[in-house]
């Protein structure tokens, strides 16, 4: 047996070099040799002028050589002549020549090369400029809606900057090559390079911006082009396009164009709140890349160089961790689990992949060398010496060399054909094999570029401050005392005060608020100062970034939020103060509640300090309106006030006083864009006036009512009886009665029989129906307000933006009433779109579900924000079982009493009963309401989705419950344990359940599953498993037990099973471990090698 060993490693040594021979010849007319065959000469000791004319040489002859003389981008391939150029590969090319460049200014006597260096740079950003000014229109649609068929191309001619590719041959949707060439963008021009010329650029880069600021809810095709991991033309919300776009928006805001020589009109301007909603987006979508990507090597340059998107150390470590745990192999970094990207078994004649295929590709992805390169340079920004070594020498073996000595750093190492089986059973026992070949291109002028800038860091010939000027990167001890040069957005954490001015709309209400100590300042009192509504200075941002030439609109109509309102604008010489969207006089029935009001203050402070990053303080004008102390509103808004002068509210300091005293120490927006010549019309801009009210009258405080009883709620007619009835009757009874609640019903039978626009001798029936809703609100008639509300077809402001607040937290919102239909949103919606689903979704049983459902969602995209551990364990957010749970709650508080109705109480109510029930259900509580709780809220354990895997794992035949069937294959090949699709998939299956406290009962059992299969390894489901009938198995066995009749055997007759404690000698888990047990013995046993039975 000794002597074969030797001969066994002969062999396999010879296959080797048959396998490399065989590879080599491949490479007809190759310029590569092997690394050991070239002794490349590099002067270790020389002088600086040697050092750096060693890396110019090899810029030369491996980047500028292929640079296209007319567009002056960088193709991707570096040979024959269709050349076509990626604006993201282009871009690390001209960052490579301007690092070289940054270098030579040490030298005075350089012989022209910084000149030559940075104008190579110079050339290829403007020509990127050139390709997307030429898709000016393709802008201007996409910043309105973005498609993926409107947006800009991401691979051009490398000759004429054309298009090549159409929308539908190619993933052009790349946020991150746009967010990314303007950071780079920024980058050169504060080092003091002239790339922007002329304000029709300047207006375009604006325009970009508009773009970029969307980020955080347009799904991509990422760097690899390729969008979800299945590669079947999907494309996904990507953490590395979010993370770019943070990082471009944070460098580029409030930044100067035309560098030193500028002046106010070539200063760009970003949306401080849509930078934060990337911010917030970037933080709950790590450490995942995405839906389908659990981790990705892309996250390297968004994480680290260039884009150092992220301020969180600890998410920071967590994310780079994974990577390096899930993607490091001896060649590289996989790109991510299960990527077939140019395998040997990748089929190359299909652009995307067939359903399951990725799984073939698992353990042989190849492994790319350009991110060892990223940890060298992350590591010497770091300062982290020990780093730069590891990766630098893991590096070097993998370099190829051109005749000339020149390193080439391959695309990436692959796993030949004939080793992929024995790959796949050992994991990283087989040699693997550089990419260049000629079938990629000759170098991978990415890698390339990437490398030069690494070695001229390493080698101390540039520093990161060079490559760095508007510091990007902070070490963790200076993040606290940063001031960043060019965007005040940075990683600032302190103790916030907010500044609030208290501001009166009438005088007669400052002296009415004086008798109590309440000092208010009136809108004639702050002057010259003006006081604007946030859609006044929507108005003004509309002038931004216009251009005629290019065919650019302005800034698109998107509201301004609590962040930007927190600022002092100076627009045409006036100094303007804005107040929150929250004060604007709404027409949604939400606006009659003062509680709602307050909460809403509250909710804004809150955000304000969470989110506030800037120097200098926030200032939030608070605006009351007489309306708002009217009745019963009064109190409750004076409490508030008296906290406001006490200094603290709702957990958040604040400071009272005057504006034009605050105003020293806020954040001030010169908003220089709004130059008018003396020919053109000065824009006209409403500003909040002062209500003329004689001074002394008396503030009228009456003229609202306390709550109404719910027999005022009531209609005192049956909508059945009258449905039969014709118009004349129908409209008899309606002048006749006095009841709200009737007259709203009788509306409902005339508006869907005769049309909103049928004419009665007061109007038409939508003015009647009008009417109902003024009156009844004013009575806070509340369950008559929201008949009438939804009769109307009323849309709460920002919905949408509510509901893309839950999605960027990873979940999903259903729409639609419990036990019906519901339509699932995964990708952020117009609000008209929304709209329709809530009308067509909601209306079935109760129209005023319609109504509290967009409450629910305004509700919950606030709460999600601020508090998102009230949602932990929760995938999908369901409207309707959310309601159904709050129905729930109040039928449980009642007792053997009626329940409230949940449709007779104030917004605020509902709001403070939804808050109720996300919180962790209460000890005292019965098992089956805690059940009817959390089944309605979709909540499962931790670690649930993992679990449901594992049964998978040993279930061939797939799992099946009320229907819905989730099949072992392709899902174990489709995807894998950790992705959030997995975890869709499975919410998926529990879709169709009906009743919330089977749901948890489900829930329970796969968790009980889970455990049996993982202390008995030996054994595996034979059959399909229907969930259905092992709790039908349990409940048997719990009726045997506890005496029950056996005829009563009724899912409905379950109520004393759901309210079994679920451990212990009778619990709910020891029935379904028993039928769990017996369902497994029924198959066979899988033999084991260790198992303690076998004897021999």
């Amino acid at each position: 047996m000794a002597a074969t060993a030797p001969a066994a490693a002969h062999m396999a040594d010879v296959s080797w070099k048959v396998l490399e021979l065989r590879a080599r010849s491949k490479r007809s007319g190759s310029i590569y040799e092997p690394l050991k065959s070239i002794n490349l000469p590099k002067p270790e000791g020389g002088s600086l002028w040697d050092k750096l004319d060693h890396y110019y040489r090899i810029v030369k002859s491996t980047l500028l050589l292929h640079q296209s003389p007319t567009t002056g981008l960088f193709p991707t391939k570096t040979y024959g002549d269709n050349q076509k150029a990626k604006v993201h590969d282009s871009l690390y090319c001209a960052a490579c020549a301007w690092a070289l460049a940054l270098a030579y200014r040490r030298i005075d006597d350089d012989k022209g090369r910084t000149h030559e260096l940075e104008h190579s740079a110079i050339k290829c950003m403007r020509g990127i400029l050139y390709c997307y000014m030429r898709q000016a229109d393709k802008v201007q649609q996409f910043k309105q809606d973005p498609k993926p068929s409107e947006c800009l191309h991401s691979v051009f001619s490398a000759h004429t900057g054309d298009e090549v590719f159409s929308h539908e041959e190619y993933s052009h949707l790349q946020i991150n090559a746009v967010s990314l060439f303007l950071l780079y963008l920024v980058e050169m021009i504060s080092s003091g390079l002239q790339v922007i010329y002329n304000t029709d650029e300047v207006s375009f880069i604006q325009n970009l911006v508009f773009c970029v600021e969307r980020a955080y809810r347009v799904p991509d095709f990422g760097v690899w082009e390729r969008g979800s991991k299945y590669n079947n033309g999907s494309p996904e919300l990507h953490s590395s396009s979010v993370g770019l776009a943070k990082a471009a928006l944070e460098a580029i805001n409030g930044f100067n164009l035309f560098g030193k020589q500028g002046c106010s009109w070539s200063v760009i301007f970003v949306d401080f709140d849509a930078h934060n909603r990337n911010r917030q987006t970037l933080c709950s979508l790590l450490p995942r890349e995405s839906r389908s990507h659990n981790t990705d090597a892309a996250l390297l340059p968004c994480l680290s160089y260039p884009a150092f998107a992220l301020d969180d150390e600890v998410l920071f470590s967590q994310t780079l961790d994974k990577i390096i745990r899930k993607l490091k192999g001896k060649y590289g970094f996989k790109r991510f689990l299960r990527d077939g990207y140019r395998t040997a078994l990748e089929d190359k004649t299909r652009r995307y992949y067939k359903p399951a295929e990725i799984k073939l590709f698992d353990g042989i992805e190849c492994e790319f060398p350009l991110f060892f390169i990223f940890m060298i340079i992350d590591g010497v920004f770091r300062g982290n010496p020990a780093q730069v070594k590891e990766y630098q020498d893991l590096l070097d073996p993998l370099l190829q060399h051109t005749c000339e000595g020149c390193p080439v750093v391959p695309k990436y190492y692959y796993v030949p054909a004939d080793f992929v089986e024995l790959e796949k059973k050992n994991p990283g026992s087989q040699k693997r094999f550089p990419s260049n070949s000629g079938c990629d291109g000759k170098f991978f002028l990415w890698g390339q570029a990437v490398y030069i800038i690494a070695k001229l860091l390493a080698d101390k010939l540039i520093s990161p401050k060079d490559i760095d000027p508007i510091g990007r990167y902070v070490a963790p001890e200076d993040q606290r005392n940063v001031s960043m040069r060019f965007s005040n957005q940075g990683p600032l954490e302190n103790d916030l005060v907010v500044h609030v001015a208290l501001i009166a709309e009438s005088q007669r209400l400052q002296v009415f608020l004086n008798t109590y100590g309440i000092q208010t300042q009136t809108p004639q009192q702050v002057e010259p100062i003006q006081i604007w509504a946030q859609k006044e200075l929507v108005k003004a941002y509309f002038h931004l970034g216009v251009n005629d030439k290019l065919g650019l609109s302005g800034r698109p109509d998107r509201p301004i939020g609590c962040l930007g309102t927190s600022k002092i604008y100076r627009i045409l010489g006036k100094t303007v103060v804005c107040y929150s969207i929250i004060f604007d006089l709404s027409d949604f029935y939400m606006s009659q509640d003062v509680m709602m009001l307050i909460d809403d203050i509250k909710n804004a402070l809150q955000f304000i300090k969470q989110y506030w990053k800037m120097h200098g303080r926030p200032l939030f004008v608070v605006l009351i309106r007489e309306d708002n102390i009217r009745g019963s509103r009064f109190n409750p808004i004076l409490d508030m006030l008296a906290a406001f002068r006490k200094g603290i509210v709702g957990g958040v300091k604040v400071h009272v006083d005057r504006v034009q005293t605050l105003i020293s120490g806020a954040v001030v927006e010169q908003l220089d864009f709004l130059r008018i010549t003396e020919t053109e019309e000065a824009p006209v801009f409403k500003r909040l006036e002062e209500l003329d009210l004689p001074k002394h009258s008396k503030v009228k405080r009456q003229s609202s009512t306390p709550n109404a009883s719910e027999l005022e709620q009531q209609p005192d007619v049956n909508i059945n009886d009258w449905k039969s009835k014709s118009t004349y009757e129908i409209l008899q009874k309606f002048n006749d009665c006095n009841c709200l609640a009737s007259q709203a019903l009788l509306s409902s039978i005339l508006l869907k029989r005769e049309g909103p626009n049928f004419i009665t001798k007061d109007g038409t029936v939508a003015e009647h129906i009008e009417r109902i809703y003024r009156r009844a609100g004013s009575k806070k008639l509340w369950s008559v307000v929201r008949f009438a509300a939804s009769l109307l077809g009323k849309l709460v402001d920002s919905l949408a933006p509510s509901i893309t607040n839950v999605l960027v937290q990873g979940k999903q919102v259903t729409l639609g009433a419990f036990g019906q239909e519901e339509e699932v949103i995964s990708n952020p919606l117009s609000p008209g779109v929304i709209k329709k689903i809530i009308y067509e979704k909601c209306h079935l049983q109760d129209e005023r579900e319609a109504v509290v459902q967009q409450e629910l969602v305004i509700h919950i995209g606030w709460i999600i924000s601020n508090s998102p551990e009230l949602f932990s364990g929760m995938l999908k957010i369901r409207i309707g079982w959310i309601i159904h749970a709050m129905k729930y709650e109040l039928k449980i508080r009642a007792g053997d009493m009626p329940a409230k109705d949940l449709y007779q109480m104030s917004p605020s109510e509902v709001k403070q009963l939804l808050l109720d029930i996300l919180q962790p259900q209460q000890q005292g509580r019965g098992w089956l309401n805690r059940r009817q709780i959390d089944g309605s809220l979709n909540r499962a354990p931790a670690g649930f989705y993992d679990r449901v895997w594992q049964i998978l794992e040993r279930t061939p035949n797939g799992l099946i419950v009320a229907g819905k069937f989730l099949p072992q294959q392709p899902t174990l090949s489709d995807m894998t344990m950790y992705e959030m699709n997995f975890s869709l998939l499975v919410e998926d299956m529990l879709q169709n359940i009906d009743q919330p406290e089977y749901r948890q009962i489900i829930v329970e059992l796969l968790m009980v599953i889970s455990v049996i299969l993982e202390r008995n390894p030996e054994l595996e489901f034979q059959d399909k498993v229907d969930l259905d009938k092992v709790v039908q198995e349990a409940f048997h066995d719990f009726q045997k037990d506890h005496g029950l009749p056996k005829g009563s055997e009724k899912q409905d007759d379950m109520t004393a099973f759901y309210n079994t404690h679920p451990t212990g000698k009778k619990g709910t888990c020891s029935y379904l471990s028993k039928a769990v047990i017996t369902l497994l013995l029924e198959g066979e046993m899988k033999p084991s090698n260790d198992d303690p039975c076998t004897i021999s």
